[in-house]
């Protein structure tokens, strides 16, 4: 099975800068999109072969995300189920017969950590609702996770330490997360590899210079971890400010 995630910064842009060519020929089972930007009726996106289902924040051009799937869900949860968090349309869960698909896109803590301390309930919440999944089946999640979890993720670890998607709180959200039991695919193959990065600024040429920093993930239950078969970074692929991650699994 393919999966594909990709923060697209706007999907009414990103159609606008080959959305579709890379969708096509990727062919993926399920291609999850974050901060789509965008309300109900204003896109018109289908692909033959593919469901898809939307979930929108209720400020407009603001978060949102969106699955297309090959596979049809047993069913599709919208939110966590707790209103403070599920007005912004973060997160949407597909459930499949062998595991659960969750896509999601972290609120980002802001300028000057304006937003940590909401960020902080966030997390503790989301992997809480993942735990609950996690009892009843495998969980597959993925997204912008808005967080560069070691030092190796980011291109310069230094000068970022207090900056947001790398404050000290951030990274041991992550940690507490994986500790409880899920594993960061991309890492479980490549523990070492440096300069692999999903995001980089507009600014100063950070994507030309590869000044980036590693965001996007797909994480994946315990239980699962040796069906991994691939975890890929398309950075020749633009559109956005992210590039699209991939994961290939047996399941």
């Amino acid at each position: 099975m393919k999966l594909i995630s990709w923060n697209v910064n706007g999907i009414r842009a990103c159609l606008k800068k080959g959305f579709e060519d890379f969708f096509t020929k990727i062919d993926a089972d399920i291609f999850c999109i974050q901060e789509t930007k965008c309300q109900e009726g204003q896109v018109e996106l289908a692909f033959k072969g593919y469901q898809s289902y939307w979930n929108s924040a209720e400020k407009k051009g603001y978060s949102g995300t969106a699955i297309f799937t090959k596979i049809k869900p047993l069913d599709v949860t919208y939110g966590i189920g707790i209103e403070e968090h599920d007005k912004e349309g973060r997160t949407i869960t597909l459930d499949f017969e062998k595991f659960y698909m969750v896509n999601v896109y972290t609120p980002n803590s802001k300028r000057e950590l304006e937003r940590l301390d909401y960020r902080m309930i966030w997390e503790d919440e989301f992997r809480n609702y993942l735990l609950k999944l996690n009892k009843i089946k495998p969980v597959i999640m993925c997204g912008d996770l808005n967080v560069a979890h070691k030092e190796i993720d980011l291109k310069n670890p230094k000068t970022n330490r207090h900056n947001a998607g790398f404050t000290d709180e951030e990274r041991n959200k992550m940690t507490e997360l994986l500790d409880a039991g899920f594993i960061d695919s991309f890492r479980k193959l490549y523990p070492n590899k440096e300069n692999a990065y999903s995001w980089w600024s507009y600014m100063g040429r950070a994507r030309e210079k590869n000044v980036g920093w590693r965001i996007d993930y797909f994480i994946t239950s315990k239980d699962i971890q040796k069906n991994i078969k691939e975890a890929s970074i398309y950075p020749e692929i633009y559109g956005s400010d992210h590039c699209p991650i991939g994961l290939e699994i047996n399941i």
